[in-house]
């Protein structure tokens, strides 16, 4: 099995192909025969491999939005810091009073929304180009972080980790041995909310949090909001009944939801 680094670079990879046809498919939808008449020259006049290059163009207003949620999904584990640049790109500035070329974004061209004045057109989609190119730049930078020597992976490392015993807690529910697969599962989710309490810069003051402690602190800190506290409580419950309650034995089922509630968690919450 790849490890995490190995499928966020492959992930990388297969994304910044995208944005370069994405790219090429917004151009063709800004200046369509003028775009057209510019790839059959660079084709040489060749007709058939002109229509081939066009062809092969996605379509941007069906594509972008998959590439711009998986780049954030890739950003926010190995970019978080330029997450926001990213997605400022693409949405409508908040309070906004009037559209202008500053202000027009990706999501008012996926709207073809535009503004004329007199018969004039004032600003259309072509605004956005240079906020694609942008968002294709940061993912770009992403290249120099899987290569730096200075990049920090610790936390893909930790996810592989914590991968790997979710998969032994796996096989130990699969051989019946529930309190043990929900043991294992309970010391994945302890490991993960301690390592996000870390990354945020969290306080424990107890020595040897608990999951409960460290959800509490994530709660009051407003890394995570009630959903995902109550969530992340109730896989606390389930581990608690595998490891404490001796009078009442948990369910196959319980530990099944314990071990894949653990799995999201490690994946939705950083």
């Amino acid at each position: 099995m790849a490890s995490n680094i190995e499928r966020y670079k492959k992930d990388f990879e297969r994304l910044r192909r995208q944005g370069g046809l994405l790219q090429q498919a917004f151009t063709r939808d800004i200046y369509g025969k003028r775009y057209e008449a510019a790839v059959l020259e660079s084709c040489k006049g060749d007709k058939k491999v002109a229509k081939s290059r066009l062809d092969a163009l996605p379509n941007f207003d069906e594509t972008y939005q998959a590439w711009y949620s998986e780049s954030i999904v890739l950003l926010k584990q190995v970019l978080p810091d330029r997450l926001n640049d990213f997605v400022r790109l693409y949405e409508k500035p908040k309070g906004r009073k009037e559209i202008s070329f500053e202000n027009y974004r990706i999501e008012d061209a996926l709207q073809g929304l535009q503004v004329t004045r007199l018969g004039e057109v004032l600003t259309d989609s072509s605004a956005a180009m240079p906020h694609l190119k942008q968002q294709i730049a940061i993912l770009d930078s992403l290249s120099s972080r899987f290569e730096s020597s200075l990049y920090d992976i610790r936390q893909m490392v930790q996810a592989d980790l914590l991968d790997d015993e979710l998969e032994a807690a796996r096989e130990l529910l699969k051989h019946k041995f529930l309190r043990a697969a929900g043991a294992v599962a309970g010391v994945v989710l302890e490991k993960h909310l301690l390592e996000v309490c870390n990354n945020h810069n969290v306080k424990i003051a107890k020595k040897n949090p608990t999951i409960s402690d460290l959800n509490e602190a994530l709660k009051s800190a407003s890394v995570i909001g009630t959903p995902e506290w109550r969530f992340n409580q109730h896989l606390g419950d389930i581990r608690n009944l595998c490891d404490h309650n001796k009078s009442k034995d948990p369910t196959s089922d319980q530990v099944s939801d314990l071990i894949d509630g653990v799995a999201k968690v490690t994946k939705s919450i950083f």
